[in-house]
């Protein structure tokens, strides 16, 4: 039995701890974990009723169409319904994008780091991946462009940036996009769009008139709370969407995904308030970093990547004894650092506290 080559130097995706495995690991009762970019707000209540409504008859296939979802958010963004293609959380559909269009002598260009699974995919398919570094958080995106040749096809650019949290300007997109060579595809994967402030929002679903080579990335893991439903969308124009949805599996999503999903998207008071009060406490987050000398990557999502003076996993390990589980970046290509969601008020201010605490301890470790 012999897998595809490439397998004996990958590894499968590794999550960050989970909360039981904490609190059986250090005997806590309490654990807040801020490491996977969750909603500490939940999710719309109006989901529970639905979730009631629709959690039967599961001996019968979904909607492999998901016809009443796809509806809805082709009104409300102004695309031909077929302009859509659904997964399995964003994920499936980024491997969506892999299958259709990388294969063996065929690259791929990434900034690095980022969201693995780019990689992770193309490898698979036997792309080789180019890994542009970020420049202060940034995606370069000249030297992405000089990486171009004529076996590029996938352009990713995720933004905001997992894990630095950098947006691409509108004005910047634009001018990229139209220096791109028409036949590569780029990627835009806006996970984490909902939390940009208002006055630095990008519209590219309008870039896509102009752009047949955009495809844009989407979920309701983030800002609708959903992430334990798995449910995902890409958007492009119909000559790339129809061989998406012909490399896409018939019954992807589920049923009780579609309907929560229209659901979340339609509760905008929830939405409203879950980006307004991340954004708050991300500025009031960062505002304490200054105050204890920490820097960090500019952030538009709702994570900070806090820079540090010693390994990420230290930090991490410390507040894990503490009930705090935050991602560090040794996972994530980035050793001197931690990745921290950001959640509520309260626990916030906690957390600021105890890495305090932790950084008065480095100062006293190195002055025995």
């Amino acid at each position: 039995m012999k897998a595809k080559s490439i397998f004996k130097t990958m590894s499968p995706y590794k999550p960050g701890k989970q909360v039981d495995e904490v609190k059986r690991e250090f005997n806590l009762d309490r654990i807040v974990k801020l490491a996977s970019n969750e909603n500490p707000f939940g999710y719309s209540k109006k989901v529970d009723a639905v979730v009631r409504e629709t959690a039967n008859h599961f001996e019968i296939y979904p909607d492999g169409y998901a016809t009443e979802l796809r509806q809805l958010l082709s009104e409300d963004l102004k695309v031909d319904p077929d302009q859509l293609v659904f997964g399995c959380g964003a994920d499936e559909v980024i491997d969506i994008i892999c299958r259709t269009y990388l294969s063996e002598g065929t690259n791929t260009i990434v900034p690095d780091p980022t969201f693995p699974q780019y990689k992770h995919n193309a490898l698979i398919q036997g792309a080789t991946v180019k890994e542009i570094p970020l420049v202060d958080g940034y995606h370069d995106l000249d030297a992405m462009l000089v990486a171009v040749d004529s076996q590029t096809r996938i352009i990713w650019l995720c933004s905001p940036n997992n894990p630095t949290g950098s947006l691409i300007d509108q004005q910047t997109l634009e001018k990229f996009l139209a220096d791109c060579p028409s036949d590569v595809l780029v990627v835009v994967d806006e996970a984490y769009m909902d939390y940009v402030e208002s006055g630095n929002k990008v519209n590219t679903i309008d870039l896509l008139h102009n752009n047949p080579n955009l495809i844009i990335v989407r979920t309701f893991s983030k800002v609708y709370g959903l992430a334990g439903l798995r449910i995902g969308y890409g958007i492009a124009q119909l000559e790339v969407s129809e061989a998406l949805n012909i490399a896409r599996g018939p019954f992807n999503t589920t049923r009780l995904a579609q309907q929560a999903a229209i659901v979340a998207y339609q509760d905008k008071d929830f939405i409203e308030n879950t980006v307004s009060e991340t954004i708050k406490n991300r500025q009031t987050f960062m505002n304490a970093l200054d105050q204890m000398n920490l820097s960090y990557y500019d952030s538009e999502a709702n994570f900070v990547f806090v820079k540090l003076p010693v390994s990420g996993d230290s930090l991490f390990n410390y507040l894990m004894t503490e009930g705090f589980i935050v991602r560090s970046g040794e996972a994530l290509g980035h050793p001197n650092g931690v990745r921290i969601t950001i959640g509520n008020a309260d626990d916030m201010q906690i957390l600021r506290d105890k890495i305090q605490l932790f950084l008065d301890q480095q100062v006293g470790e190195l002055n025995q």
